[in-house]
């Protein structure tokens, strides 16, 4: 872990503190090189999808013109959330490395999932995309 770039995250944690947001700062560096830095905007935006570590990826996304971030390393300050575990592995980010542990407190899901699978349109569609993508 490079310290320098935990600095660089902390110093956005210390943004998102002023804010009054959840103090949480995040980096992404390619190369020794930083290609973005976010804070949480969560209560500045209203909008719950906007955590330091996916704005970090959008940004570094837009920069590389690609939403593969491989080879690219997070620096965060807290360790992330599962919204953020799961945009993280998607973007194939290659390490994570983070400051704080959460606590083992699970968030409460407030919503129910219900899954019904009598309709095999969405399937076959997939199926058709994928296919014709991966011959």
């Amino acid at each position: 872990m490079n310290e320098k770039y935990m600095e660089i995250a902390y110093l956005e944690a210390k943004k998102a503190y002023k804010k009054m947001e959840v103090p949480v700062g995040a980096v992404i560096v390619k190369d020794n090189k930083v290609i973005s830095k976010a804070h949480n905007l969560t209560e500045t935006k209203n909008d719950c999808t906007k955590h330091a570590e996916i704005i970090a990826i959008k940004k570094a996304s837009k920069k590389l013109k690609n939403w593969r971030l491989i080879d690219c390393d997070l620096y965060v300050t807290l360790e992330p959330c599962e919204m953020c575990k799961g945009a993280i592995s998607l973007s194939r980010i290659k390490n994570v490395y983070f400051s704080v542990k959460k606590e083992d407190k699970k968030t409460k899901d407030t919503c129910n999932y219900i899954f019904k699978s009598d309709n095999n349109k969405c399937l076959e569609l997939l199926k058709s995309f994928f296919s014709k993508l991966r011959h």
